[in-house]
C-alpha cells in the first residue's frame, strides 16, 4: 500500500484534496506550481496533476523524444 491508497493529500500549498498522482520534486520543477514541505515525491490531487501536465507537455515530448 503506498501512501496515496493511505490517504495523502496534495502538496500544493493551500490545497486540501486527497492527492490521486504522485511525482518527483525535479519533474514538477518547471511547472510554476507552490509546493510546501520537503522530501522525494510530491503529490498532486487531480486539479493539480492536469495543471502540471498542460505547464509540461512541450518539456516531457522532448525528452521523450530523445530517447526514441
Amino acid at each position: 500500500m503506498g501512501k496515496i491508497d493511505k490517504g495523502v493529500s496534495c502538496s500544493v500549498t493551500g490545497c486540501k484534496n486527497p492527492g490521486e498522482r504522485s511525482i518527483s520534486r525535479g519533474q514538477l520543477a518547471g511547472s510554476g506550481l507552490l509546493v510546501g514541505g520537503d522530501g522525494r515525491r510530491v503529490y498532486l490531487c487531480h486539479e493539480h496533476y492536469k495543471s502540471w501536465k498542460k505547464s509540461t507537455k512541450k518539456d516531457r515530448d522532448v525528452e521523450r523524444a530523445r530517447w526514441s
